[in-house]
């Protein structure tokens, strides 16, 4: 099983770093449709989901 490097993804620091940065702003965006990502966030436990939920303004669907 392939591992997801979302959490060291030097791209979503930027985001962490300064969510208003271009750069930030287009990994927010890419989020949306990324499989990596998507793949990573459902592999995770319900409680880290909704702090990432939290943290990036992620919506439900």
């Amino acid at each position: 099983m392939k591992q997801h490097q979302c959490n060291q993804c030097s791209f979503r620091a930027k985001y962490d770093n300064n969510s208003k940065s271009i750069l930030g702003r287009l990994w927010r965006w890419h989020i949306n449709i990324c499989p990596g990502w998507k793949a990573y966030f459902n592999s995770l436990p319900e409680d880290q989901q909704q702090e990432l939920r939290n943290k990036y303004s992620i919506v439900k669907k």
